[in-house]
């Protein structure tokens, strides 16, 4: 994956809203069921299936995200995992839930959902994740191995921008949710 200046969405099959975007839909709208429904619309190969899915699913906020929790043990496929971790990393600091999976993912049998826990962990800047982060020190991927490096480094650092710029050249920044740009 490339990582290039002013990255916001490195998942480009997936869109980004501002977390804080004004959202006309209250959360009586969508009953639990249908909540659910829409997350489990998310296990699936096909984006645009996973981007209709999450346009239902956005305006909930960080209440989703204890679904998106529940829902990641029985997603089947990893596309599926790589969303429920990336729409919980903008959760990363005021959800329990979202620091948990990430947490849990971390340990995910494939390479793609660990880059999005190590992501989500380091976006949190929780110091309780480094010892998480440091089990993956034994992975036998080394790129698993340079994204928990990466994101402890973050972490230490209290600068999420140092995930996607391991280097601190401070010429590549990571915009989550507004505020984020160091500009």
């Amino acid at each position: 994956m490339e990582r290039s200046a002013q990255t916001s969405c490195p998942l480009p099959a997936i869109r980004c809203a501002p977390a804080d975007a004004a959202l006309d839909v209250p959360l009586s709208v969508m009953n639990k069921q249908e909540i659910i429904s829409f997350v489990n619309h998310l296990d699936t190969t096909n984006s645009r299936e996973q981007e209709n899915a999450w346009d239902k699913l956005r305006p909930l906020r960080d209440h989703v995200v204890p679904y998106l929790l529940e829902a990641y043990p029985t997603t089947k496929k990893w596309q599926g995992r790589v969303a429920i971790v990336y729409h919980s990393i903008r959760y990363a600091r005021s959800s329990e839930e979202a620091f948990q999976l990430g947490l849990i993912a971390c340990q995910d049998k494939a390479m793609l959902v660990r880059y999005r826990a190590c992501g989500l962990l380091a976006y949190s800047l929780r110091f309780d994740a480094i010892p998480h982060l440091e089990a993956l020190f034994k992975h036998r991927e080394r790129k698993t191995v340079e994204d928990a490096v990466a994101a402890i480094d973050a972490i230490k650092s209290q600068n999420h921008h140092y995930f996607v710029d391991p280097n601190h050249t401070g010429q590549i920044f990571w915009q989550v949710n507004d505020g984020d740009s160091p500009i």
